[in-house]
């Protein structure tokens, strides 16, 4: 087993002069030097294949004892120096100083195909920046991060891979819900990949720290690397910088709100520079069409990160960037610019994701009206989100209002509510919506390609992860590889899988892991 590892982060970057693995605060540094901690009993329980082939390795190589002593950390890759970064952040509002890679760690960077690849172990371990904690991780939230991360990406969203998931051998004392009751869990390692892991944290510590000439080298070294389009030079460099990181994240986020998926915890430091979707936490996708839900029992009484307000923390998360940025630029008027058009930006790409999303191809004025008066329509009685989209692409420019709804009121929790005014609302909306199907020039079946190409069949709904980590709490691990199956084809019908394409069971409704999730991992 080869890889062609080539890194450059713990490389051309400042690294923590202290080598001892000891939690501290880490000064004039992009990362500390760390090994892995060696593991029990591992055992791997799945590999991507897809992820296999992308650093260059076979499905034999996957079968061998080196891949899986180097992916639970018992073994370092040849010519590799591991390492965990170092990165502050702003957590629910707050500045959190120092956070840093508590429970990742980075094993290498690998070249293959002209791509990049940093690799990293999560639950692999204390750092320096493990605070308190312990660095490990639980076999629930790895299921949860390895299938989602490979779902995000077969669903069209910008995202970190997944490599492979294993079993630690090893038990993890853990508070699921933070109400005094722990208990010894499973613990398991998830290997996960993308381009960089640099997150806008990265930044930000080194500009509180007044650190300006390394963060200056981490900016030019980000550019370098995962910016080549960027060809200006001096201040305008880093303002082209950011103008590209803001349409990243807004590229990201509005493909969250058209999937229905809620990130949970958008912290800074839960931002990638690079526009991805990183750490899979308390994250969730709607199941009614709720612009108030969050998953995540930690934001449940203010409801910051929750779904409809996930484009303006990404801006807010943009304006902490860029005064992260301003040393190296010291000019406010241009960094406020940049941050001035992004509403304008993410209200057009949103208007026309969700124009898309009802099969509207062509120009309307009262497009916008339209889609106003379904958001609020949406919302009067529990709609599934993921069949209503999905089941509107079978309703026909020439449907009565009748056919059109019986076509999509098996999304409704509970159709006995749709009487009289709420049936009223449908029947004005639809009524227009009809008509404007009227203006398309695609016939109803090209529409509904078109449609069912950007509304997913199946997305992964949290009673679906909860049921895999139930069986593998009981050693089954047939479900995990049942989903992992189905995700790589989200949008097509699989027949064979039609039970996946279902509301939420009334027994998940308030179940722990079905519901609300907490940070405890």
């Amino acid at each position: 087993m080869k890889l062609n590892n080539h890194d450059t982060f713990n490389k051309e970057l400042p690294a923590d002069k202290i080598l001892e693995n000891t939690r501290r605060q880490v000064l004039d540094a992009c990362f500390s030097f760390v090994e892995p901690k060696k593991t029990a009993n591992p055992q791997l329980l799945h590999v991507s294949q897809e992820m296999l082939e992308a650093i260059g390795l076979t499905p034999e190589d996957a079968t061998s004892k080196k891949f899986l002593n180097i992916f639970t950390g018992n073994e370092i890759i040849e010519d590799s120096h591991p390492y965990a970064m170092c990165y502050g952040g702003h957590q629910f509002g707050n500045w959190a100083g120092q956070l840093g890679d508590g429970r990742a760690i980075n094993l290498t960077e690998v070249i293959h195909n002209n791509q990049r690849w940093a690799i990293q172990l999560k639950g692999a371990g204390e750092t320096p920046y493990s605070r308190t904690a312990d660095g490990l991780a639980v076999l629930r939230s790895s299921i949860r991060e390895y299938l989602c991360s490979e779902a995000m990406f077969h669903l069209g969203v910008p995202t970190t891979r997944a490599l492979s998931l294993s079993l630690s051998g090893d038990k993890v004392l853990r508070d699921v819900l933070y109400n005094g009751n722990p208990a010894h869990e499973k613990g398991a390692i998830v290997s996960r990949l993308a381009p960089s892991f640099i997150r806008f944290g990265n930044f930000e510590i080194l500009a509180a720290r007044k650190q300006h000439l390394i963060l200056q080298e981490l900016v030019d070294y980000t550019i370098k690397h995962f910016y080549p389009e960027i060809t200006s030079t001096g201040k305008q460099k880093y303002l082209d910088f950011l103008t590209e990181i803001r349409n990243r994240t807004i590229e990201m986020i509005v493909h969250w709100q058209r999937v229905g998926f809620v990130h949970g915890v958008m912290n800074t430091d839960n931002m990638s520079a690079l526009g991805l979707t990183i750490d899979y936490g308390p994250y969730g996708w709607l199941e009614g069409y709720d612009l108030g839900w969050t998953p995540n029992t930690t934001d449940n009484q203010h409801k910051r990160y929750r779904y409809g307000n996930q484009s303006q923390i990404g801006l807010w998360n943009l304006f902490k960037l860029a005064n992260a940025l301003y040393p190296i630029i010291e000019e406010v008027e241009p960094l406020q610019k940049i941050l001035d058009a992004y509403s304008n930006i993410y209200n057009e790409e949103s208007l026309q994701m969700m124009k898309s999303k009802i099969g509207l191809f062509s120009e309307d004025k009262n497009d916008k009206e339209l889609i106003g008066r379904l958001e609020e329509t949406l919302q009067l009685t529990e709609t599934d989100m993921t069949i209503f989209f999905r089941n509107l692409s079978n309703v026909s420019s020439k449907d009565s209002f009748d056919t059109a709804f019986k076509k999509i009121e098996i999304s409704f929790y509970t159709l006995s509510e749709v009487q009289e005014e709420i049936k009223n609302h449908w029947r004005d909306w639809f009524n227009r919506y009809l008509k404007r199907l009227e203006l398309e020039t695609f016939a109803d079946s090209d529409r509904k390609q078109k449609m069912d190409l950007i509304n997913p069949k199946y997305v992964f709904r949290n009673y679906m992860a909860q049921l895999a980590i139930d069986d593998a709490d009981k050693g089954d691990y047939k479900l995990i590889n049942e989903l992992y199956l189905l995700f790589k084809n989200p949008y097509s019908e699989q027949p064979e899988n039609e039970k996946w394409f279902a509301k939420r069971p009334e027994w998940a409704r308030h179940k722990v892991g079905c519901s609300m999730l907490s940070c405890s991992s």
